[in-house]
């Protein structure tokens, strides 16, 4: 499962950070200290760091600046209440791939998480269950090495079923990750596109269960 890291001083805005991405199906490890982000980055291997810059003590700079300082690629989100263009331009000269102005939209911060876990190397590159394999860098899907044709948001739904296989996942966990902030999918249109997918992976040896009251399940056949 991805990892990520929360770090803000802020108990309230690390409870909200937490309940939200745990919703989407993210692990999340939580610091209010730079130094406690410091040793979670070292010992809990984050696949992306969501970090405050106002922290007490080691602000969220002088953390960014260690963290690449040892070595670390893990990608870097900066969160800050600071607009002035100098402090945003600081932080990516000092290493961080991104930034966030609070306050900031729930889905806006979703969907710059996704697209930095996208980027974020060759892990996450592909996925495979059964005779299903998804490249997500070439946005391809293959069953048994023949490509079948998946639109945009049957390749959203597919991708995020097979990244938490095994799991029952509902319709609204699935719009809250696949939609771009703005766009609008109802829960009758989620049942169409499943429908659909089922039947283009029908040969690939996997079960996607409806899971009656509670949403779907992807997993290999038993």
């Amino acid at each position: 499962m991805t990892r990520v890291l929360v770090v803000d001083d802020e108990p309230q805005i690390r409870k909200a950070l937490s309940v939200n991405l745990a919703a989407r199906g993210y692990e999340v490890e939580l610091a209010g200290t730079g130094d406690e982000a410091l040793t979670l980055a070292a010992t809990r291997h984050p696949d992306l760091v969501l970090l405050d810059i106002g922290l007490p003590g080691i602000d969220g700079f002088e953390v960014v600046r260690r963290l690449r300082a040892r070595g670390s690629t893990t990608p870097v989100l900066l969160l800050t209440a600071r607009d002035a263009v100098e402090d945003r331009v600081f932080g990516l000269e000092l290493g961080a791939d991104d930034y966030l102005v609070k306050p900031f939209a729930t889905p806006e911060l979703v969907a710059r998480v996704r697209a930095m876990l996208r980027r974020s190397g060759p892990g996450q590159a592909t996925l495979q269950i059964g005779g299903l394999t998804l490249d997500s860098v070439a946005r391809r899907a293959t069953v048994h090495g023949r490509v079948i044709d998946l639109s945009a948001r049957e390749w959203g739904i597919l991708e995020y079923l097979v990244q938490h296989r095994g799991r029952v996942v509902s319709k609204q966990q699935i719009i809250d990750a696949i939609l771009p902030w703005g766009e609008e999918l109802t829960l009758n249109a989620v049942e169409v596109y499943v429908s659909r997918i089922r039947i283009k992976v029908g040969d690939a040896g996997l079960g996607l269960r409806t899971i009656r009251g509670f949403g779907y399940m992807l997993d290999k056949a038993s």
